[in-house]
């Protein structure tokens, strides 16, 4: 069940502050709050609840806020409820009128959060908040381009740079990353260093690498029978 209500943008001036805190409006969760729109958002997400019966379900905006902490730190199901809980600027993300100092829901309910919003769902709402701040960004005046960019909102578009996994070079990555670590512990223990063939190692990955450029080049291969 889905209770779905007029809403109104939910402005920062409206958010009940804690006692003696002045929160600051350029926090960047205040900034990401107004270029969602909430409202056309909440629309869309009440057809999904064509049941009038049974349990009243978390709002849009407290389930995709959630979903976005979530990704922004990493967090686990249970760490992103305490934060929310303790942090008001998200407590202010996720829609909540003001700070409360309980928390807004437990974190069983981060898996239902992920299951409503399932990754078709987050490409569309992502669609939407990015043509919401094209709109607004037809009616401002043009600047002299020193403040563009790109704005990364939700769990969809996290720009990444990966390597192809099966690339030689992730194998060569986590050997020495596996040596730096064997040497730390050896170090900081006062342990005998193991032999781990760290230079035949360095020695087979620059030959394959080599290898390698040579075919890109066009030049002769060389025919392996096993």
């Amino acid at each position: 069940m889905y209770k779905s209500q007029p809403y109104v943008q939910l402005s920062f001036e409206d958010f009940n502050q804690p006692l003696g805190l002045h929160m600051n409006p350029e926090n960047r969760w205040v900034k990401k709050a107004t270029q969602i729109p909430w409202g056309k958002l909440e629309e869309d997400y009440a057809k999904n609840f064509p049941n009038p019966k049974g349990n009243v379900a978390k709002s849009l905006r407290m389930a995709l806020g959630a979903l976005l902490i979530q990704k922004e730190y990493h967090y686990s199901d249970e760490e992103t409820v305490a934060q929310i809980q303790e942090n008001p600027y998200l407590q202010f993300f996720v829609g909540l009128p003001g700070y409360q100092e309980e928390a807004p829901f437990e974190a069983s309910s981060m898996v239902h959060f992920r299951k409503r919003l399932d990754e078709v769902t987050l490409i569309e709402i992502n669609e939407k908040i990015l043509a919401y701040n094209q709109n607004d960004d037809d009616t401002t005046p043009p600047t002299d381009g020193s403040n563009s960019g790109t704005l990364t909102l939700d769990a969809t578009c996290a720009p990444q740079n990966i390597k192809y996994p099966t690339d030689t070079e992730l194998l060569n990555d986590a050997r020495t990353h596996a040596e730096k670590i064997i040497d730390s512990l050896c170090e900081d223990n006062q342990w005998k260093k193991p032999r781990i063939y760290r230079q035949v190692a360095q020695k087979v990955y620059l030959n394959i690498v080599r290898r390698k450029k040579k075919q890109k080049n066009g030049y002769a291969r060389k025919v392996v029978k096993c």
